[in-house]
């Protein structure tokens, strides 16, 4: 590991990591995971670039929710710990909630991202038209979910990511996809549950440049197990474009 540190914006304080040398590359995690999850691929990408691991608002070393979970507002939050960086361009990859939480970024800050990859997130998602998830993801099961306990600092952050999972709403217009500027790599695998083909079709009409790869016989953590290597080749491609 090159740094790591707490950094208070908005308020609040963020957690990150950071490895390697080179241009800046920001890897955002799953909602109720943390910076952990990305590690196992940090050895594939630190040699060509100074990687970011980031504990998302209310998770991993970060401080729990003070508020209700807010898509933008965690936009909000990592713009301005990557203006803490002093970081003027970046190229970014997220998983789920971290795909959502690029999309927000891409919109406040438009010239701030120069690529990005997102895994299983198109920028929009409501937890209401899933009720079974809504449902099981409370404290009483959380021995159902037992990457909580070493993803994250306190059984109160643990409380606050489950109580707020109510709030996981993000919706974004045709007229907002429209907008984002940079070049956009779209990953899903077509077992995903919680990914609507009609909105990836969206999404990929509206922005201006986009790619999507849809892997079969995967669900949501597309980038992980057998496709993990293809993934690292497709990713170091698509991010080493010029531009």
């Amino acid at each position: 590991m090159k740094k790591s540190e707490s950094v208070s914006v908005n308020g609040k304080n963020i957690y990150y990591e950071s490895y390697g040398e080179g241009s800046p590359l920001i890897f955002l995690h799953g909602y109720s995971l943390s910076s952990k999850s990305w590690r196992p691929f940090v050895a594939d990408f630190e040699k060509d670039y100074t990687v970011y691991l980031v504990d998302l608002t209310g998770h991993g070393q970060s401080d729990p929710f003070k508020e209700d979970l807010s898509i933008a507002s965690v936009g909000e939050d990592v713009t301005a710990l990557i203006d803490y960086l002093g970081l003027d361009k970046v190229k970014a990859i997220g998983f789920s909630f971290g795909g959502d939480v690029l999309y927000q970024v891409a919109m406040q800050k438009p010239d701030l991202i120069e690529a990005m990859i997102t895994i299983g997130a198109v920028g929009t998602w409501t937890v209401e038209d899933f009720p079974q998830y809504h449902e099981g993801f409370k404290i009483e099961n959380k021995a159902n979910f037992p990457w909580l306990e070493s993803s994250h600092k306190s059984d109160a952050q643990i409380k606050g990511i489950m109580d707020q999972f109510k709030n996981y709403i993000v919706s974004i217009s045709n007229e907002e996809l429209q907008q984002i500027k940079p070049e956009v790599m779209i990953i899903m695998g077509d077992d995903d549950e919680g990914m609507d083909f009609a909105e990836v079709a969206r999404v990929k009409k509206n922005i201006p440049n986009s790619d999507v790869w849809i892997l079969p016989d995967v669900s949501h953590s597309a980038h992980e197990g057998e496709y993990k290597e293809e993934f690292v080749t497709k990713a170091k491609r698509f991010l080493s474009k010029d531009r």
